[in-house]
């Protein structure tokens, strides 16, 4: 990141389950980019900042939004989760990758074949990507398309978005083919 910043940023990565934001987050730190990475899901665990389990999706833990605003508190860096663009943030980065891809991928880590198939079939409809743009605007948000791609080249994009270096995009990615039979 350069050290030109004027002020702290809060930027978002987020995106449907398996299109690699932890990964790519993770791969910031060991490089040592010097911007703190908020892992929002392990916080949800360890703090317990849920309301409920969802029985119908694999016991997934339903998040108390406010709750883990004000575990929050004022924060800068990037907030990694499929819920990062929920938040008060000043770019909003996107991560996809082709659905079928993302369905393997999911399976591989072990989510039920329901679960796998919900994901897939939200990315392919955009809705985290619509989502952000609803709540940010598209000036805002910066789509990344992960189908086939290195994690260490998604990195850089990210990190390319962190210093200004990447022009905002949203609604370049197509996935809705995965929906036609």
């Amino acid at each position: 990141m350069s050290d030109d910043q004027s002020e702290p940023l809060k930027i978002a990565v987020t995106g449907t389950p398996g299109t690699g934001k932890t990964t790519a987050t993770e791969l910031l730190a060991e490089r040592g980019v010097d911007i703190p990475v908020i892992h929002l899901n392990d916080e949800i665990k360890e703090y317990d900042l849920w309301s409920e389990r969802d029985v119908d999706r694999d016991d997934s833990l339903i998040t108390d939004i406010e709750a883990v605003k004000n575990h929050l508190g004022d924060w800068d860096g990037l907030l990694e989760s499929h819920l990062a663009h929920h938040f008060d943030v000043d770019r909003v980065i996107v991560l996809r990758c082709e659905p079928s891809v993302l369905e393997d991928r999911l399976s591989e880590r072990g989510d039920s074949e329901q679960k796998a198939k919900e994901n897939a079939e939200s990315e392919a409809l955009d809705v985290v990507l619509s989502e952000a743009v609803d709540q940010h605007g598209q000036d805002a948000v910066y789509e990344i398309d992960t189908t086939g791609r290195d994690p260490e080249a998604v990195a850089d994009e990210i990190v390319a978005v962190i210093d200004g270096d990447r022009s905002p995009s949203a609604g370049n990615v197509d996935f809705t083919g995965y929906l036609l039979p």
